[in-house]
């Protein structure tokens, strides 16, 4: 997670570039990890749209900008709405992710996360919410709301569970530990791991493959796949704002920042 809410430094907070049928969008607050505000998310989700819309467009690929694909969301945002008690400050990043990632789930068009560094909490969730996963070898993934008190959001509680099984999910959820990419695939997290250098190859590889392939069937394998989930993941995504919402007018969420920012252990209570 990012401590910061600050803008990107310059251009545009999502970068967008298309070619030979694939849309390639690019995670750009690379100062501060790819951390999501609210910005970042409505962009992100905007960004999907127009991809979705555009005839031309066969794949998409989501990747960060920098080190990291993304450290999930802005605690610096949040630490600021929770010291003046206000969710305000929290359920419209929420609710953007939660678009976002109904989207890139329920799109017609195949989406492919490049994940090139860190992918935590949100940003684990962003990747998860992608039909197909390629991770950098230097990739780490997380599930670390616990480690501030929070629920996971952005799909992560509908996701994850799929892939990997209740047990090992709540694993994951109870202690917010980081795990490497060669962890996420040996547990299905990601479809493939490669060296960094050879990570935007691969996946540019894998999304003219695809772009290549029959539209019409494609789509139609991504429907009976995911299409089906539509009113499951609404209702899974609005539990997650509801919970997330809760957690954060907790003490304990009050804590979890304090801990955080003066980097020490916290200690919860229950409250």
């Amino acid at each position: 997670m990012s401590t910061t809410e600050q803008p990107a430094a310059g251009g545009p907070i999502v970068l967008a570039e298309q070619h030979g049928g694939i849309a390639t969008l690019v995670l750009n607050r690379a100062d501060r990890l790819n951390a999501l505000n609210t910005e970042l998310a409505t962009a992100l989700n905007e960004a999907l749209g127009r991809a979705a819309a555009d005839d031309s467009v066969r794949v998409v690929v989501l990747t960060g900008a920098g080190r990291a694909f993304c450290a999930g969301g802005d605690l610096g945002l949040i630490r600021a709405g929770r010291e003046k008690n206000d969710p305000g400050q929290l359920e419209p990043l929420l609710r953007a992710g939660m678009q976002a990632v109904l989207r890139m789930r329920t799109m017609a068009k195949p989406v492919i996360a490049a994940i090139n560094g860190a992918a935590a909490g949100a940003g684990m969730n962003i990747a998860l919410a992608a039909d197909i996963r390629i991770a950098a070898e230097e990739a780490s993934f997380g599930q670390n709301f616990a480690k501030v008190g929070l629920f996971p959001d952005y799909g992560g509680t509908y996701f994850l569970p799929q892939l990997v099984g209740p047990s090992r999910a709540a694993e994951m959820f109870y202690t917010g530990d980081m795990f490497s990419a060669q962890a996420a695939l040996q547990l299905g997290v990601v479809n493939r791991v490669v060296p960094a250098s050879q990570l935007e190859a691969e996946a540019r590889a894998l999304a003219q493959k695809i772009a290549q392939g029959p539209p019409l069937a494609i789509r139609a394998v991504k429907k009976a796949l995911f299409g089906a989930e539509r009113a499951a993941l609404e209702a899974a995504l609005e539990k997650e704002v509801q919970q997330q919402l809760a957690c954060f007018l907790s003490e304990d969420c009050s804590e979890g920042m304090r801990a955080f920012f003066e980097k020490r252990a916290p200690n919860f209570q229950g409250r």
